[in-house]
């Protein structure tokens, strides 16, 4: 068993935290010898009964054929100590032990920006939205987003049209594509150049835990964030939470003091954002 087959598998172990694998590696050095543990001992990492029977029951040959379906699909994957993982995502709290990628995995290491704003947007977040994605592109700059509706949406269809790379990360597994209208998307992302990650096995489902989880994503592949549109209590909140613990650039899209699709983002530039109110705004 090599470590790739060996982190794999541990990818595929239900719900099993990124605490636990680091706890588990403190004593094993290698997650290959995670598979030689007992029981007993894989209970004392606080391990469920379902966990400890995966690792138990594993059964490699079977993910070998996993693994060589996934190459099939143009799907790789990737671990921290691959020279394909993205260097920015070494660097933040809780980076992910592996991502499926499915696009070309380059992307993942050039200069990136974040666009990110609220899934019920206003026209004039979603114009905005696709003129800042636009521009980006023409810079050759990457351009990331989570795929969800509005903003995200926006984001990459701005990226595309202006023939850039753009990074789509998922709370789902990539077998799971969401919402389901931006499949038409998702194949044009990767025609570009781009690429659909995900830290979740292929077959995951959208859940409503995963989605806070991957920000932390999408803000530690970024150079700068760019929140185009939100309201005060908006989950784009909880990315911009992420970033600031990263010391990642911060920019605020101003907006309409009578909308509340801008009342978050125009709070966020009384807190110290830098207001986005050129595109010559961004420097680079």
């Amino acid at each position: 068993m090599n470590e790739e087959l060996a982190w794999y598998a541990i990818s595929k172990v239900n719900e099993i935290s990124y605490k636990q694998i680091e706890d588990l590696l403190k004593l094993c050095q290698k997650p290959q010898k995670i598979f030689k543990l007992s029981k007993e001992k894989l209970i004392n990492f606080k391990l469920n009964e379902q966990q400890c029977k995966q690792i138990l029951e594993t059964k490699f040959n079977e993910l070998i054929l996993e693994q060589e379906k996934l190459k099939q699909d143009g799907i790789k994957f990737i671990t921290k100590d691959d020279k394909l993982y993205p260097e920015n995502l070494k660097n933040i709290f809780d980076p992910p032990y592996w991502i499926y990628i499915k696009g070309n995995a380059q992307t993942l290491n050039k200069r990136s920006v974040a666009i990110i704003g609220s899934r019920n947007c206003s026209k004039y977040g979603e114009n905005v939205s696709k003129r800042i994605a636009y521009y980006l592109a023409k810079q050759d700059i990457c351009v990331v987003s989570g795929l969800a509706r509005g903003i995200d949406t926006k984001a990459h269809e701005g990226c595309v049209i202006g023939n850039g790379t753009t990074i789509a990360v998922l709370g789902s597994g990539l077998n799971n594509i969401y919402p389901q209208e931006n499949i038409p998307l998702y194949s044009k992302i990767i025609e570009k150049g781009g690429a659909i990650i995900s830290e979740y096995p292929m077959d995951e489902k959208p859940s409503p835990e995963n989605f806070p989880k991957r920000n932390r994503i999408i803000s530690g592949l970024s150079e700068k964030i760019i929140v185009v549109e939100a309201g005060k209590r908006s989950g784009t909140f909880i990315t911009v939470d992420f970033a600031l613990e990263q010391g990642k650039e911060i920019y605020a899209v101003p907006g309409n003091i009578t909308s509340i699709n801008s009342a978050g983002t125009n709070n966020l530039i009384k807190e110290g954002a830098i207001p986005l109110t050129d595109l010559g705004d961004l420097e680079f």
